[in-house]
């Protein structure tokens, strides 16, 4: 048995023998760590198991994968209907804004099934998780709890109680006492992930991972983490505000990129079936600048409210602000509109939000970004009644957009009369839905703006 020493970049996990100030892999400064590896010559070739061989793929059921259900709707259809025996889940978001509570309360549903529940508390003791349990009202025989961060003691629980699901909060406190570097280095962290996925995957217990997040939001840890595991959680919002968003990432038995709205209560993280409306009801229809827009996350079409704001500058440099969208994609956007419109926004200080704290990538909100802009420098008001949808492209044009018939339905159902989308998109609305909105199409930009504030 020999032993070597190796540098692990904390951020993105890049392993070199020779330390150096600044990672090459993700060019972070002074994120490189020794640690010692063990290295030991495997005394046989590895021969495969008795129990494991090739099967056809006609071989195979087609049954569907059993699933459980926490009851939690909003939860269930987060994951794909249900959780999947053995799989592995990573829950990951920044500080106190709501991981250990959701599993509690997860973990308090699938209780009540009569399921036995093994919640790892390695960051807490037993008696401050038993406090937050009391606060939000458990009281089951099922749910055990275990203060523990050596990964070999868990396992021997894990194989003495054998339970149905697994939580552990966190994976970056659990060490292996085998691995001389600390906890939450890369060593550890992919180690024990390694052997969590074995234990779900070998027992078929159901296991989650509550992981923690660097400055920039991304899942501390090596990269392999978030291959290893099965789906991944993340957890957006700001912990000022009583809403929280937890968006798939990942998901290998579902749908990814679907989201799910809760609300932070005394007595835990609530449901929020209607997002739509929840963003909507702080809304002050007579301002300037503001629009709504419906956006697609996941299979759900949740109606947002885009607001800008352009004010003169009295800087020779203005400024571009922008919350919820991506700042290069607002630039893309006043470059269009300086051009096709002749604005002059190379004089104005220019800030655009999406209101209630959500991120949209989509660029299906290109059009309601850019009239909102254009709203509020010429300082005429947009119909409160509505709704603005469609991609811009840099000659001026509006391009069609998936799923038109899903989001207006939608401003349907939240009232809405008029909807601008993409000439493009008029054909394949039903006619049903035309005789309960009126619908325009447009081709460009000018033909938007000019159906829209003239």
């Amino acid at each position: 048995m020999k032993t070597k020493s190796a540098w692990y970049c904390s951020e993105c996990g890049h392993k070199q023998f020779k330390w150096s100030g600044q990672c090459p892999q993700c060019s972070q400064w002074n994120s490189l760590q020794e640690e010692v590896e063990i290295v030991e010559k495997p005394r046989f070739a590895a021969q495969p198991t008795e129990n494991t061989r090739p099967v056809r793929l006609k071989e195979i059921s087609l049954e569907a994968t059993p699933r459980i259900c926490t009851h939690v709707k909003e939860f269930d259809r987060l994951i794909g209907g249900g959780i999947v025996p053995g799989s592995l889940t990573l829950i990951g978001g920044d500080p106190g804004i709501g991981k250990s509570t959701m599993m509690l309360q997860i973990s308090n549903a699938l209780a009540k099934q009569g399921l036995l529940v093994l919640y790892v508390c390695g960051e807490e003791s037993v008696e401050q998780t038993s406090m937050r349990a009391q606060r939000l009202q458990i009281d089951t025989d099922n749910l055990l709890l275990l203060s523990e961060t050596n990964f070999n003691r868990i396992k021997a629980h894990i194989d003495q109680i054998k339970p149905d699901i697994l939580v552990v909060d966190s994976i970056q406190i659990i060490y292996k006492s085998e691995i001389s570097s600390a906890p939450g280095s890369v060593s550890q962290v992919r180690e024990n992930a390694s052997e969590f996925m074995h234990i779900a995957k070998g027992h078929g217990i159901a296991t989650f991972l509550i992981g923690h997040v660097t400055k920039s939001g991304e899942i501390a840890g090596p990269r392999v983490l978030e291959h290893i595991v099965d789906s991944v959680l993340y957890f957006e919002g700001d912990k000022q505000h009583n809403y929280r968003m937890i968006r798939v990432v990942k998901n290998r038995f579902g749908p990814t990129d679907e989201i799910a709205v809760f609300q932070m209560q005394s007595r835990g993280l609530a449901e929020v079936p209607n997002p739509s409306q929840i963003f909507l009801e702080e809304r002050a229809k007579e301002v300037v600048g503001s629009l709504i827009v419906p956006t697609i996350e996941g299979s759900r079409p949740i109606l947002v409210e885009v607001q800008a704001l352009v004010t003169d500058t009295v800087f020779t440099t203005p400024s571009r602000r922008c919350a919820g969208i991506d700042h290069n994609r607002l630039a893309l956007l006043l470059a269009v509109l300086e051009k096709r419109m002749g604005y002059q926004l190379h004089r104005c200080d220019v800030f655009v939000s999406i209101a209630g704290g959500m991120r949209i990538t989509e660029p299906g909100i290109d059009l309601g970004v850019l009239l909102a802009v254009a709203s509020s420098l010429r300082n005429r008001r947009i119909d409160p009644e509505t709704l603005v949808v469609g991609e811009v492209g840099l000659g001026g044009e509006v391009r069609s957009i998936p799923r038109v018939e899903s989001r207006i339905k939608e401003a349907v159902h939240m009232g809405f009369r008029h909807c601008l989308i993409p000439r493009r998109n008029l054909k394949g609305i039903p006619e049903e839905i035309r005789n309960k909105i009126k619908i325009t199409g447009v081709d460009v930009v000018e033909q938007a703006v000019d159906a829209i504030l003239d």
